[in-house]
């Protein structure tokens, strides 16, 4: 049994942005796998399909781990994936781990402290600002306009990867679906 969160934003302010890109992987697998939206007492939009569960927390971002805990405890969940926007990449690459630091991403860190380090992360390029004193603006503004004419095709590589996962191990889906960068134009 899974459970993959993507993180993420509530509300319309929030749709679009890059720290919500997460929230973009999990519409897209809710759509591909038919998943029903049940019913729960987490702080979170939460699906079912198969043996496995998505999640968007609707905790906001810094808050994330609290909702993840909540779904993990109460379904009892051997495995957590999250799906994060990751200012250190280059738009367009998607890498997968497992474990590690937060790298100042408050949506990790929140997690990390409430569930632990120990699940994998699927690690969503977003590019970074020219100068580090614009990162929250940045996170939370909309992709650029040759960005979005990519970000379908990102999300969806991203989804396959994840359903890849659901039978594959780790090693592998790192192998298959590992990108260094989607071309712009």
């Amino acid at each position: 049994m899974m459970l993959i969160v993507g993180l993420g934003n509530p509300g319309p302010n929030y749709e679009n942005t890059r720290h919500n890109i997460g929230f973009m992987v999990i519409n897209e697998l809710v759509k591909r796998q038919n998943a029903q939206k049940i019913s729960s007492s987490v702080n979170g939009v939460l699906f079912k399909f198969s043996n496995h569960f998505l999640l968007k927390p609707l905790t906001f971002m810094n808050l994330s781990g609290s909702a993840i805990a909540a779904v993990k405890k109460f379904y009892k969940i051997d495995e957590v994936v999250v799906i994060h926007d990751d200012l250190d990449l280059p738009f367009g690459t998607l890498r997968f781990k497992k474990g590690g630091g937060h790298g100042g991403h408050n949506g990790l860190r929140s997690t990390d402290e409430h569930i632990s380090k120990e699940y994998i992360r699927v690690r969503m390029g977003i590019g970074k600002p020219e100068h580090k004193g614009e990162v929250a603006s940045y996170v939370l503004s909309d992709f650029s306009k040759d960005e979005q004419e990519h970000l379908g095709e990102f999300i969806t590589f991203a989804a396959e990867a994840l359903e890849y996962l659901l039978t594959n191990t780790l090693e592998d889906v790192s192998s298959k679906y590992t990108i260094k960068k989607i071309p712009l134009k």
